[in-house]
């Protein structure tokens, strides 16, 4: 990487606040330090496919893969939250959620099935209006006003059923790697429940977390 000093000219800020920013970066373990040698980029982190930090980030993941990602909505509705989503999203018994399902490609191979239950209540633009093709982090910006700050990941494996089996090319039956997400919003607002049905014959997933 370059030195401190052509940072500083590159990016036109103090040498301090590029002395801060490697800092970080190192503490996170993608960069290595060598004194007197220079600052690396880690090949090691290069290789990952998700940090801890964007598992729940399926258009990372498969970035991180080596393909190019892309969205199709198959269904936007509205029904009452079941009882686990009444528990994780904070709901009284009764309240409807929007649910959102969208399949993920990877250069035009379907790789992730997406369910996500969001708080009806938390809509703030009409229902048919939302663009499934978008981000999930811009769908909430932009349909329900709420900015994800922390997501929940549980990995665990599952029995394709054969609906997903069909939109995913992957026999039923087969075990599967599944993502159970919950994003959290400001004052950990709970924003929505999901799951991520993910294709482990196509996506690779390996995680690397930085030791300090």
């Amino acid at each position: 990487m370059p030195s401190e000093s052509e940072l500083s000219d590159e990016l036109g800020v103090s040498r301090a606040t590029v002395r801060t920013a490697l800092a970080k970066l190192a503490a996170n373990g993608l960069i290595l330090r060598k004194q007197g040698d220079g600052t690396y980029v880690n090949a090691h982190v290069r290789e990952a496919s998700a940090h801890f930090g964007n598992l729940w980030d399926l258009v990372q993941l498969i970035e991180g893969n080596g393909y190019k990602p892309s969205i199709k909505l198959v269904s936007v509705s509205k029904r009452r939250a079941t009882e686990k989503e009444v528990l994780a999203l904070a709901l009284e018994t009764g309240e409807e959620v929007v649910c959102l399902r969208r399949l993920f490609y990877a250069d035009d191979q379907p790789v992730i099935l997406a369910d996500n239950a969001i708080p009806l209540s938390l809509l703030k633009e009409p229902l048919e209006d939302i663009d499934g093709n978008l981000h999930i982090r811009d769908i909430f910006q932009r349909y329900f006003h709420q900015k994800i700050s922390l997501a929940i990941t549980e990995i665990r494996s599952t029995v394709l059923g054969a609906d997903a089996g069909q939109r995913l090319g992957v026999e039923s039956g087969k075990s599967i790697l599944q993502l159970q997400v919950t994003l959290y919003g400001r004052n950990n607002l709970p924003l929505a429940v999901g799951t991520n049905i993910f294709n482990d014959a196509i996506l690779r997933l390996s995680l690397v977390q930085a030791w300090v």
